[in-house]
């Protein structure tokens, strides 16, 4: 299965974002970042803006939310048609509960975990998301530079998914790169999101073909 490279519209012009988007047509998801200014300290977009996106995407969405209550707020995206909703573990009340709802919708439901924030609590509940998001940046800011030290916790993941049996995407978030994403890949992650090593590039459309096969190359054979 071929590495899924989502670039992250955190790093693109917010001026010009249609013609952005345009430019990773080629990609599988667009990376939407929620931030609301009090789960992290960065204020991004809205429902208002996510729908415009989604109106002229011509690729789904990967909507990654960082905001309080997303037990509450989460699942207007999902009504929104985004194709994925990620909240945080921090965050959520009932993880469980929300991603119950959100797949109602017909969203796929991820939950997304800090740095710091051990997998432990998730390992017997991993069918109850399609997707494991690990954080390899502290949230709330694009341009960071990844940070290894999260590497076991996405092997512990790889682990117990390939285990379980289930089908959940894992997916790495902040400072990949041509480098560090042989570094997932190899720790297990199969899903990358990229910001500034692809809006950055000159050629952005050849920069997400080089990082799906880098990754490709290097992904764990478990993955999904």
């Amino acid at each position: 299965m071929p590495a899924r490279i989502n670039p992250s519209i955190l790093a693109a012009d917010f001026v010009n974002m249609q013609r952005d988007l345009e430019k990773i047509a080629s990609a599988d998801l667009v990376h939407v970042d929620v931030m609301d200014n009090h789960f992290v300290p960065n204020l991004t977009f809205g429902p208002q803006m996510v729908q415009r996106i989604q109106d002229v995407s011509t690729i789904p969405l990967d909507v990654h939310l960082m905001i309080d209550d997303p037990d509450h707020w989460g699942l207007g995206y999902a009504e929104l048609g985004a194709y994925s909703v990620t909240f945080h573990a921090e965050a959520a009340a009932d993880p469980v509960r929300l991603a119950r709802r959100l797949r109602a919708l017909g969203a796929r439901a991820g939950i997304a975990l800090k740095p710091g924030t051990p997998a432990d609590d998730y390992l017997e509940l991993l069918p109850e998301f399609d997707q494991v998001l690990v954080m390899t940046v502290e949230p709330g800011f694009g341009g960071q530079s990844f940070m290894t030290e999260t590497m076991p916790k996405l092997a512990q993941l790889r682990a117990a998914v390939d285990a379980s049996g289930a089908d959940v995407w894992l997916q790495v978030d902040g400072g990949v790169t041509e480098e560090t994403i042989v570094t997932a890949a190899e720790n297990g992650a199969d899903t990358f999101v990229a910001g500034s090593s692809v809006f950055r590039a000159e050629n952005p459309a050849a920069q997400i073909s080089l990082l799906r096969e880098t990754a490709t190359r290097h992904i764990h054979p478990g993955g999904n």
